[in-house]
């Protein structure tokens, strides 16, 4: 698991990040606002651990904005404020757990391991875009009244990137979301994915066609 610590005292950044690679997961970290919410909308996290008071962006806005952009990562809040009031607007903007400083060690991985437990276990409704639909539940996709079965990885990253929308992802974010970040999987697995989903596509007569973008990467455009 890839775990995102977002924290601004250094010091504590380097001791969560340090209290939860013990644990066996891989951890990056971000020491402002800006930095946090640009690598949270990377999409290739596990969990977030973030904190309310940041510089650039606090902890609510960067909570905020990542749900608005459909981001459904799991998010720890970290405080050193006992307002009830904060607390309840964090899980209203979408945390998935409220942590208050100080906290035992065990605590912050059992809460942290619990929201992941959650969202491995839930099962997403389906998401559309344009005249596609997939189905997370039967790993198909839908258009016109037709249906197309896929496989997992070609799940995964259609998913992805009906998530994503019209941002544009690149083969590096995809290769770490989909393939995993200790993986041998290259520029020519993504290709070759890519192409098989094209397929796909034109099999359906769907308007959506993924679309490259030189030198960046990847996004879903409808005709």
């Amino acid at each position: 698991m890839r775990v995102l610590v977002v924290e601004d005292e250094k010091r504590l950044a380097e001791t969560l990040a340090d209290i939860i690679s013990e644990s066996g997961d891989t951890v990056d970290i971000s020491n402002d606002g800006e930095e946090g919410f640009f690598n949270a909308v990377s999409g290739i996290y596990d969990a977030i651990v973030l904190d309310v008071m940041l510089p650039g962006m606090n902890g609510f806005d960067i909570l905020r904005k990542i749900r608005d952009e459909g981001i459904s990562t799991p998010v720890l809040m970290l405080t050193a404020r006992t307002e009830l009031g904060d607390r309840v607007n964090g899980l209203n903007l979408g945390a998935d757990y409220y942590l208050t400083k100080p906290f035992e060690n065990e605590e912050l991985i059992a809460s942290l391991h619990a929201i992941m437990r959650r969202k491995a276990d839930f099962v997403p409704d389906d998401i559309k875009f344009g005249d596609l639909t997939i189905h997370p539940s039967t790993c198909t996709i839908s258009c016109k009244g037709k249906d197309i079965k896929l496989s997992v990885k070609e799940f995964e990253l259609l998913r992805y990137l009906m998530i994503s929308g019209k941002n544009i992802i690149s083969k590096e974010t995809i290769i770490n979301k989909i393939w995993g970040y200790d993986s041998d999987a290259g520029d020519n697995n993504v290709e070759a994915y890519i192409s098989f989903l094209r397929r796909k596509l034109t099999v359906l007569k769907s308007s959506v066609s993924i679309k490259a973008v030189r030198k960046v990467g990847y996004h879903l455009e409808e005709e």
